[in-house]
């Protein structure tokens, strides 16, 4: 069982080589990713004229599983909203969110506000 759930924007931390990214890169082996937060990674790599065959096979030899978005996921997303709207956390970061708790997972971000949630560990990468 996947120990964490990693969020987009620590992925993209790792491909980007910016700050917290060489922590992502040791705890990989043991976490999972939303096909949600994928599609966000492959979004922002297209986004900046990125996202190449290449590019796609080097994300998917990071071995992280992905996982799919399943019905008892959207209603735990549903239920975040009211939760997280305050601090702005898109749907992308609820997916993250969602999927961490249904699976008792820590999630992991490089956005700090996420330790602002009273309801979640949350492990931020800087």
């Amino acid at each position: 069982m996947s120990r964490r759930v990693i969020d987009s924007s620590a992925i993209l931390a790792l491909i980007f080589q910016e700050k917290g990214g060489e922590k992502v890169a040791g705890i990989l082996e043991d976490s999972l990713i939303s096909a949600v937060n994928v599609a966000e990674v492959f979004s922002k790599l297209a986004e900046k004229d990125l996202l190449t065959a290449k590019r796609i096979s080097d994300f998917y030899q990071l071995g992280l599983e992905v996982a799919d978005l399943d019905p008892e996921q959207a209603f735990k997303i549903a239920e975040l909203r009211p939760l997280t709207k305050k601090l702005g956390l898109s749907l992308g970061d609820r997916c993250c969110l969602a999927l961490a708790i249904l699976r008792g997972a820590i999630p992991v971000t490089a956005d700090r506000d996420w330790k602002k949630l009273s309801f979640c560990e949350v492990e931020t990468i800087r």
